[in-house]
């Protein structure tokens, strides 16, 4: 079922920060939403979750850093059991076996806390959290700005290959267009609180149409980088 929503929008302090936003995501499609730091684009994520939340959908978020999710004093295993109960679902060692499988995160002891495990694991294991319910749409703000680029690299891999038999979409938010460029089929641009350009990834970076695009692709130094 395609993911759509109608008139978002999003006002602070008497301030429009987003402006009335349409979007519409097909199963399994992988989307980047792409501008400049404060376009609007982590904005755009949190009222389309709440939306399609609302709506009934299932919405997985995997914030910025693992520090976002992960409780310095709590254990690995607690923060897998806290998934599994919000979610509503029972403890299934098979299903956490296959998602730690897929991440290769199989090595890492989950009596630990966060900071026993390194940086990259950490936002694996964020990451295999927010598959565990197996959602229409995982929703993903810059999730691997915190890490080198060599890891980030690996971990888009992983996670690339492990929904490619899935129906989940993936919502790409960066400001890194290279990133989004090798992973996702289609892109948005966001200026000023408003989509201001929606294109296969491949049009979008032969003939960018607005100047907001324009400038986003005339920097092509980012095609070296290997995420």
């Amino acid at each position: 079922m395609t993911l759509t929503t109608s008139g978002l929008s999003v006002a602070r302090s008497g301030r429009t920060i987003l402006h009335p936003t349409t979007l519409s995501i097909k199963p399994g499609e992988r989307v980047g939403l792409v501008g400049a730091s404060g376009s609007g684009k982590s904005t755009l994520g949190h009222a389309l979750i709440d939306a399609l939340r609302a709506q009934a959908h299932s919405v997985a978020h995997v914030p910025q850093s693992p520090d976002e999710a992960l409780d310095p004093l709590r254990r690995m295993s607690f923060h897998w059991r806290e998934a599994e109960q919000a979610l509503g679902l029972s403890p299934d060692p098979a299903r956490q076996k296959e998602l730690f499988a897929a991440l290769r995160i199989e090595g890492g002891d989950l009596r630990k806390r966060p900071w026993g495990w390194s940086r990259g694991m950490q936002q694996r294991f964020v990451i295999a959290m927010a598959l565990i319910g197996t959602p229409d749409l995982l929703v993903m703000d810059e999730p691997t700005s915190a890490l080198d680029p060599v890891v980030a690299a690996g971990t888009m891999d992983l996670l690339e290959a492990y929904l490619s038999a899935r129906k989940t979409a993936l919502l790409l938010i960066t400001h890194d267009l290279g990133l989004a460029a090798r992973r996702v089929r289609r892109l948005m641009v966001m200026a000023d609180g408003r989509i201001v350009e929606d294109a296969p990834t491949a049009h979008f970076l032969a003939a960018p149409r607005t100047d907001t695009a324009k400038a986003l692709c005339a920097h092509r130094n980012w095609l070296e980088l290997p995420c």
